[in-house]
């Protein structure tokens, strides 16, 4: 089953395909996901990876603090995004 990685600090000039490829190397990489801004459009510094389970953790175990283009990525595993309240105007 595939295990969700978040991958926090991403540089601003780094690629879905340079994350592919630095995850690649713990197992295969199911997919890669950055995240946007939804009025923007920019990129938002974080992403999403999704490996199998044993892959993942030799992956964040390796990969957390691992300094891209100065800085250091903040790696673990994915959560659940909570419930926000909706909000009635």
């Amino acid at each position: 089953m595939p295990k969700s990685i978040y991958v926090g600090n991403i540089p601003f000039s780094a690629t879905e395909e340079d994350l592919r490829n630095l995850f690649g190397q713990y197992g295969e990489v199911m997919s890669v996901k950055f995240i946007n801004d939804r009025e923007t459009g920019r990129f938002r510094g974080f992403g999403f990876v999704e490996m199998d389970d044993a892959a993942a953790k030799e992956a964040i175990d390796a990969l957390n603090g691992k300094e891209i283009s100065g800085r250091a990525l903040r790696i673990n595993e994915a959560q659940e995004r909570q419930p926000r309240p909706r909000r009635d105007y």
